[in-house]
């Protein structure tokens, strides 16, 4: 085991006090630097707009345990209401920007928001009333009616930070909501306790090289969990420089690389694909400093990472995790001899997984009690340490159908090599079952990448009255390539002379994007709704 210790114990720390002893700590370096409107922030300045903002939040009547929605794209307003709202005793629960009225309604009824922090822009025709708990809505640059001004909450009052009563392991620190793929999403209840535990995971001997010098660039979506608890929250605690994209622009992120001599970047696999695009248009920087991406969020294609290094001679680091993890379980290595940027690496400090065999588990089984696939071959990964959730807000069944027994059931299928190396095979539930035969999406994708038409891609499965489902390919072409039956009989040709014949696609329909989410998984749930 590579990696047995954490960076410090987590143990009563509470997040926000982790940053505002870091503002203290490195004063004068700069915290962030928010390009959607150029301004940057030191860490002096970012602890001081937090302690105000929490003041204000009081003073507007949030008490601790409330839950107050953040409402925003990438900026430094989300930042400082994310810790403020902390600091002042209560709960962020954070909203995907480009949600549309009935996904905010659900998450601000269901979550029991009493505030709610966005723009202007983002609520434009959306109806907020006849929510119940719902007192306040701020707009930070654009305003908006019956909206209050988020200056206001930074205004000087006297308003005193409460005393956290509560364990950190029991004070939550965040609401995010899951996607998921069925169902409507779940707030997924972390403690201040799960965060830390998982930062101090990230940074602790032998996981990630990240530290106080580097130069972050983040085009992640902060209200997802990989841009807030990968990269905000760490950052910070660090005392590194974190450069701000309200969203992923090849053009503006090359840029930056230099202007900013961004030192690592977290991305999706489809922006490590657009990334190669530019490279192999002359459109990406040779002078830049950049050491290593990571990358999560969604299956890596094997021949990606190394195309993508071959083209900008950066190393890629393979991460996973989920939402109900704070979310890093796994977390691949960059030292040469360990090299693997086709596999998610190694479990993190304190992480126990089980790889487990059967097919069909009973929901009553333990799985100290079930047998572990053999080395090299799939089974369920299933995984308990500190950075677990508490629960789905709410969901006491939901619950207790993926927290069994202290262990998380992930839903995930993997294998195990006998380095202790993992590959995530595919989801089970999105496997597709030809006569038995069971095919990972991931692994079609895989191939599909490598024929030089296609931009990007998606397989999902097609009910079939003789063979269950069969394969059913959604491409994406890159420019110059023209759709044809052709091409597409050359697309399924192209994976049958690559794979067993059951995992060819039947048939290949093409569009302009594939649908995917904003933290880059793709939304299988569309593509099916298309075949139907």
């Amino acid at each position: 085991m590579l990696r047995t210790q954490l960076y410090a114990d987590p143990q009563n720390l509470f997040l926000h006090d982790l940053v505002l002893d870091s503002c203290r700590r490195n004063a004068t370096k700069t915290a962030i630097v928010d390009c959607s409107c150029g301004r940057r922030i030191s860490y002096a300045e970012y602890g001081e707009t937090v302690e105000s903002l929490a003041r204000g939040l009081i003073a507007a009547g949030v008490k601790p345990g409330d839950v107050v929605a953040i409402f925003l794209f990438n900026s430094w307003e989300f930042c400082a209401a994310f810790h403020a709202t902390q600091l002042a005793g209560a709960i962020p629960t954070l909203l995907n920007p480009t949600y549309r009225e009935r996904e905010v309604r659900y998450q601000l009824e269901n979550s029991d928001a009493v505030v709610l922090i966005t723009d202007g822009a983002n609520i434009a025709g959306i109806n907020l009333g006849g929510l119940p708990k719902l007192q306040r809505v701020y707009t930070t640059r654009v305003t908006a009616v019956a909206a209050e001004p988020f200056a206001n909450l930074l205004r000087p009052v006297s308003a005193t930070c409460p005393r956290l009563e509560s364990s950190s392991q029991q004070t939550l620190a965040v609401l995010p909501y899951s996607s998921g793929t069925t169902g409507l999403p779940k707030g997924v209840m972390l403690s201040h306790y799960n965060l830390v535990a998982n930062i101090y995971q990230l940074l602790g001997p032998n996981a990630t090289t990240l530290n106080a010098a580097d130069n972050i660039l983040c085009c992640l979506p902060l209200y997802h969990i990989y841009g807030l608890n990968v990269m905000l929250n760490p950052a910070l605690v660090l005392g590194a420089k974190l450069v701000l994209m309200p969203r992923f622009h090849v053009e503006q992120l090359t840029g930056l690389m230099v202007d900013e001599a961004i030192t690592m970047m977290p991305l999706v696999p489809p922006a490590i694909n657009a990334l190669c695009q530019a490279a192999e248009a002359g459109k990406f920087p040779r002078e830049h400093q950049v050491r290593w991406v990571k990358s999560g969020a969604a299956p890596l294609a094997p021949e990606l990472p190394r195309r993508f290094t071959a083209l900008t001679n950066i190393l890629v680091c393979q991460g996973y995790g989920m939402t109900e993890a704070s979310p890093v379980t796994h977390v691949g290595f960059l030292e040469p001899e360990l090299y693997r940027p086709d596999s998610i690496g190694h479990p993190l400090a304190q992480t126990d997984c089980r790889v487990l065999a059967q097919s069909e588990i009973d929901p009553a089984d333990r799985p100290d009690d079930l047998t572990e696939a053999p080395s090299g071959l799939p089974g369920e990964l299933v995984m308990r340490g500190p950075q677990f959730m508490l629960g789905y807000w709410k969901e006491p069944a939901a619950t207790a159908a993926v927290l069994r027994d202290g262990w998380y059931w992930s839903g995930d299928v993997v294998t195990r090599d006998r380095e202790g190396f993992y590959r995530v095979v595919d989801r089970r539930k999105e496997m597709i079952k030809y006569k038995g035969f069971a095919v990972a999406p991931a692994e079609v994708e895989a191939v599909l990448l490598e024929h030089p038409a296609v931009k990007e891609c998606g397989v999902v499965g097609r009910p079939c009255e003789d063979a269950g489902e069969v394969p059913v390919a959604f491409v994406a072409l890159r420019d110059g390539f023209v759709e044809s039956g052709k091409l597409q009989e050359e697309l399924c040709s192209f994976v049958a002379d690559r794979l067993t014949h059951y995992k060819q696609p039947r048939e290949v329909h093409f569009l302009d994007v594939v649908p995917k989410t904003a933290s880059g998984k793709i939304l299988r749930r569309e593509l099916r709704k298309q075949l139907a």
